[in-house]
């Protein structure tokens, strides 16, 4: 008996070719998984596919796989790799003999779509995906700042208002104007004022 005629041999076809090629997606292996789910899918397609339609299904496929990598490398925003899945699912799904084996290959490009992202536990992620995680901290060690190192000076120190504090207004603080906030008072213009807390870029103050 032709093993292709087994419907559930449809899954593993899918499967192991969307496994590879994902797979190759996320973690660099030269494209040694890409030739293997180029030849799964290549496979599925040669076998389930008529010989005149087997190129438009193809591009059908590899246009999802493209729309997923486009997602992973500029959107990130999972529209577009919803759309590939999509795309890959409805290529391979038409082309069945039967509704059953149908079912098979779409439930393979599903396993292995997920399966595929166990190669980031083995192998190293490609470039692409790095930007989908914070991996550095944010902290002065690194050069970065939670608060802004000259407006951080300022707490204690005296000024004057340029404007009035309505309660937002300008300040003036060691020949330097500052954009501030009282703490709800009215201050009028050529008030005294001391710098009493500074919250990033915002800088609270009070009468002197």
């Amino acid at each position: 008996m032709d093993i292709l005629n087994l419907e559930w041999i449809a899954l593993v076809i899918t499967g192991f070719g969307t496994l590879f090629l994902i797979g190759e997606v996320l973690v660099n292996m030269r494209g040694f998984f890409a030739l293997l789910g180029i030849g799964f899918i290549t496979v599925y397609f040669g076998a389930y596919v008529e010989t005149g339609s087997v190129i438009l299904m193809l591009i059908i496929y590899f246009i999802g796989l493209l729309l997923i990598i486009i997602d992973g490398k500029l959107l990130n925003d999972g529209t577009l790799a919803t759309i590939g899945l999509a795309a890959m699912l409805t290529a391979v799904a038409l082309p069945a003999p039967n509704l059953t084996a149908g079912l098979y290959a779409v439930l393979g490009v599903l396993l292995g779509t997920g399966a595929s992202f166990l190669f980031l536990k083995v192998f190293k992620r490609r470039d692409m995906w790095n930007k989908l995680t914070l991996k550095d901290q944010l902290s002065t060690e690194a050069g970065y700042n939670s608060i802004n190192e000259t407006y951080a000076t300022l707490v204690d120190q005296e000024g004057v208002t340029l404007t009035d504090l309505r309660p937002v207004g300008t300040i003036r603080v060691n020949n330097k104007d500052y954009s501030a906030v009282s703490n709800g008072q009215w201050i009028t213009k050529g008030t005294s004022i001391r710098v009493a807390m500074v919250d990033g870029t915002k800088i609270l103050v009070e009468k002197q």
